[in-house]
């Protein structure tokens, strides 16, 4: 694409690079000029103007913006996402739903890399997502691009990003109790938790802070998934929850994770369905470690401990100003 400044004379045709105010109205950058826009300008004073002039084999911006979407999402609704209609070189990928957001990143890096004018930005990889959240957005920044460039740039993209959608349909919540504890103070947060990937909360079935009544508890979880909230904090694989999971016939796969509010998590399973002891900042509505695991695991994805663990980059969140002891100053 050519750009830059011409004579008035050879503008015709061409596409107005940055808008103009005239008497009669302003001329918007990206109008394709005709004799009587020239005529108008040549009337106020202006001996030329600044234009872009596609070259042949360009892409007019929107074509592209809407030629990389459609192949980067082929079957909407399958990848769980909406495309706007292509505007100004732009289209946003919507979610269609609660879900978690699935990309192929090293595909997507490629793809940003074909051509500075050709850009694709997204949401965090496995970011939860709310039903018309915007997931990505195609922005060609240029009036036009290279055709070569923007099929390379699609062949980098295709099919690389998705919504996943809850699979789980129910959970299980089990609270134990300890004499002067929190009880079920913070089971509205969980429930809203549920309720954002859609699914129904069961419960909460309280019992004491000791292994033999969780583990029973476990055991005749109904749901899909089971949570536990402890109300003394969980502060070893040994302890009161992981112990009840493993003598319910279940197993612990990983405890503790790299993100901080969040440390106190663990992940396992019993009966075949997942479970999740969680860490006592989710109580609070504030965004911890547990919400990356609980979409992830709500959303049919597998959550291995090698994925706990490299949530660690970028797993410092923010400070939770109610903390009696805020981290700030303190040791360890």
């Amino acid at each position: 694409m050519k750009f830059g400044p011409v004579p008035l004379d050879r503008a015709q045709g061409a596409l107005l690079a940055h808008s103009v105010r005239l008497a009669g109205g302003k001329l918007k950058k990206g109008q394709r000029l005709g004799p009587e826009h020239l005529a108008a300008l040549a009337a106020e004073g202006h001996a030329e103007v600044t234009v872009a002039r596609p070259e042949p084999g360009d892409v007019d911006e929107d074509a592209a913006a809407a030629r990389l979407a459609a192949v980067l999402v082929p079957d909407p609704a399958d990848a769980g996402l909406r495309l706007t209609e292509a505007f100004t070189g732009r289209v946003n990928l919507i979610a269609g739903g609660p879900g978690v957001v699935v990309m192929e990143a090293d595909r997507l890096h490629a793809l940003n890399a074909v051509h500075p004018m050709i850009t694709l930005a997204t949401v965090p990889p496995f970011q939860q997502m709310a039903a018309g959240g915007m997931v990505a957005t195609v922005k060609i920044i240029s009036y036009a691009v290279p055709g070569a460039a923007l099929e390379a740039a699609c062949a980098e993209g295709a099919g690389a990003i998705r919504l996943a959608r809850p699979v789980l349909r129910a959970a299980t919540l089990i609270v134990t109790e300890i004499p002067g504890g929190a009880g079920e103070k913070g089971v509205p947060a969980i429930a809203g938790r549920l309720e954002a990937l859609g699914l129904g909360m069961r419960g909460p079935v309280t019992v004491p802070h000791a292994t033999a009544p969780l583990a029973e508890a476990v055991a005749a979880a109904e749901g899909d998934l089971v949570l536990i909230l402890t109300g003394s904090a969980t502060s070893d694989a040994e302890d009161v929850a992981p112990r009840a999971v493993r003598q319910a016939g279940g197993t612990v796969e990983r405890f503790g994770m790299p993100v901080d509010p969040g440390n106190l998590l663990f992940l396992g399973q019993q009966g075949g369905r997942p479970v999740i002891g969680l860490p006592g900042c989710a109580r609070s509505p504030a965004l911890n470690g547990a919400d990356w695991v609980l979409a992830r695991v709500a959303c049919g994805l597998a959550v291995t401990g090698a994925d706990i663990a490299a949530m660690g980059v970028g797993g410092l969140l923010k400070e939770i100003p109610s903390r009696p002891q805020p981290r700030a100053g303190r040791k360890g």
